[in-house]
């Protein structure tokens, strides 16, 4: 399991063997997979191969997996250490260019590249057939801006609109060698059965959201007046804004509503 720390958005694509970390103990990789619902009814999308520890688990405990790597030398190693798997699909190749099941349901189960964070989960998340669930182990710092922890984004935002984000794991920078200069976490995206807006509302959404997030909710530029705020959490039930902002999903979502209703 491999992550890329040096390589730049737009080369990616380069050889990446001289900027990995793997996660190779057993019974580390055994204690995540325990922490998914993965079943032998599953899909499961891997987003590179590295050394083949985690493919393995994951065959083992899933009905199919197709793992994409894009370093050759990985490929061809993982390729002879895993040649007994009936149920994998090896895939020397970029992920990024990668074409996602157009239908049916499937589960991405990654360490991945942090480098290309943002690319992954836009191309994950905003496919027209997105995984069911999503487990991705990612950089700290990355994974509470995705998730909104401490204070909502523009992505954790727009992405809880679809999608329940829970950090499931705290790694110990010694669980990776080479040992990582960042601390890392397992993070699990669940697709919501109802999406909480339409896709129109959610454009919507985010244009509210760019306002606000610049100028604020209220104000002499904001879109509300604090009176409308106080009343339409109020009457949500909601406890009132913070004065730097509206720091909960719930609370964006309730003013949102208001807005179009006034």
């Amino acid at each position: 399991m491999k992550k890329s720390r040096r390589q730049s958005d737009t080369n990616h694509g380069e050889r990446l063997s001289d900027s990995q970390n793997f996660i190779t103990g057993k019974e580390l990789i055994q204690r995540l997979i325990r922490l998914t619902n993965l079943d032998p009814n599953d899909t499961v999308i891997e987003i590179g191969t590295g050394k083949g520890h985690l493919t393995d688990a994951l065959c083992r405990r899933c009905g199919h997996v197709c793992s994409v790597e894009l370093d050759r030398k990985l490929y061809e190693g993982s390729k002879l250490k895993l040649a007994g798997y009936s149920n994998l699909t090896l895939i020397y190749g970029d992920f990024l260019k990668y074409s996602l099941p157009a239908k049916g349901d499937y589960k991405v189960f990654s360490n991945i590249p942090y480098c290309i964070t943002t690319q992954i989960i836009k191309k994950l998340t905003a496919a027209p057939n997105p995984p069911k669930d999503i487990w991705l182990i990612m950089e700290k710092g990355a994974a509470k801006r995705f998730a909104g922890t401490g204070k909502e984004t523009k992505q954790s935002l727009l992405l809880k609109v679809n999608w329940d984000m829970k950090i499931l794991y705290h790694f110990r920078r010694e669980d990776f060698h080479p040992m990582p200069s960042v601390d890392s976490v397992m993070v699990h995206f669940s697709r919501k059965s109802v999406p909480d807006l339409s896709k129109r509302d959610l454009e919507d959404f985010q244009r509210f959201i760019e306002h606000s997030l610049k100028y604020g909710i209220c104000g002499r530029n904001g879109l509300l007046t604090k009176k409308q705020v106080s009343t339409a959490l109020k009457q949500a039930g909601l406890p009132h804004a913070h004065e730097d902002g509206v720091t909960l999903y719930i609370q964006w979502l309730c003013l949102f509503r208001c807005r179009k209703q006034w």
